[in-house]
């Protein structure tokens, strides 16, 4: 079902991971410029289009902002024939099941974060892909995670560990558009979590409390929830990772 020439390589990762973290600085003078990156002859976007078109769970594509796209797939650099690319280029990310799950792109009012713009400075190691709406990570591992590079992990808010999901950055977007969601998120789901997360931006998530990761915070219905930027429920899981003694 997936082209695998469509599929992230462990060296073009490597790149991505040189020019949006760390060593940004470094890599500056090694960029692409804009005219290299797109790909209008064998674009990756058509074949997006046609997973959405095809997709069991709802999904939004947020419209583009033409100025940002491109500012944001030169931060990238990567070509628009991958769907990462593609997805940076074309669109300002994709909402799935009313919002629940957030595709970064080249950010839009209801997602304002790009992919670029939302990893530059966190890691060297890893690329942030998604999140969604609980506080949980998609993360496309660039070495830091295991001998996998270019496979997908999920940084789970109930247990705060690296959950590989054996999935490339390809095979992640199947499963967002066509998986079945209900069951990944069997634990994280309150009653009438829709309502609450359709009004929600794609820049918050909801904070519980006890921690999910708790003992006492196991069962979702009973904790209570407020919403926070996706940047502080991020700064507060790699607190809590540093406290947390390793397994």
């Amino acid at each position: 079902m997936l082209n695998n020439t469509l599929l992230f390589n462990k060296s073009m990762l490597v790149i991505i991971m040189m020019i949006i973290g760390n060593n940004y600085s470094f890599a500056q003078n090694k960029m692409q410029p804009l005219e290299k990156l797109i790909n209008n002859e064998d674009s990756g976007w058509p074949i997006v289009l046609d997973w959405v078109t095809s997709a069991k769970n709802k999904v939004e594509v947020l419209p583009v902002d033409t100025t940002r796209a491109k500012d944001a797939l030169v931060q990238l650099q990567v070509t628009t024939r991958s769907p990462m690319g593609a997805i940076v280029y074309h669109s300002g990310g994709l909402l799935i099941d009313n919002g629940w799950i957030r595709i970064l792109g080249s950010g839009n009012e209801k997602l304002s974060r790009s992919l670029p713009g939302w990893n530059k400075g966190k890691s060297a190691t890893y690329l942030l892909i998604a999140d969604d709406a609980v506080g949980g990570f998609f993360i496309l591992n660039g070495g830091g995670l295991g001998p996998d590079v270019g496979k997908v992990y999920y940084l789970s808010p109930d247990n705060l560990k690296y959950e590989p999901l054996e999935r490339s950055y390809s095979e992640f977007l199947d499963f967002c558009l066509t998986g079945d969601l209900d069951e990944f998120y069997s634990e994280l789901r309150w009653k009438d979590w829709q309502t609450e997360v359709s009004k929600m931006s794609g820049d918050q998530v909801f904070n519980f409390y006890p921690f999910l990761w708790t003992k006492e915070g196991q069962d979702i219905n009973k904790c209570t929830r407020k919403l926070i930027s996706v940047e502080e429920q991020y700064g507060l899981n790699m607190d809590f990772i540093k406290q947390l003694p390793d397994d």
